[in-house]
């Protein structure tokens, strides 16, 4: 196995994971925070759940976003 290319193959992948998760999370606070269901100082929960299609690998990371 190549571990070079293995290594750049991930890395552009979690980038693409990286950009598209970010500008979903902002999205979806800026919404809310416009329609008023999310205020300064509040909290949401969030998670990004990793699998493969045959879900030998299934990992889930979760994370407190605190809105100021």
């Amino acid at each position: 196995m190549d571990e070079d290319n293995l290594n750049i193959e991930i890395r552009r992948f979690l980038k693409k994971v990286g950009i598209t998760s970010q500008r979903e999370i902002e999205n979806y606070i800026r919404k809310k925070f416009a329609e008023g269901s999310l205020k300064t100082d509040q909290a949401i929960e969030i998670s990004m759940v990793l699998s493969t299609k045959d879900d030998d690998l299934i990992n889930t990371v979760k994370e407190t976003i605190i809105i100021k």
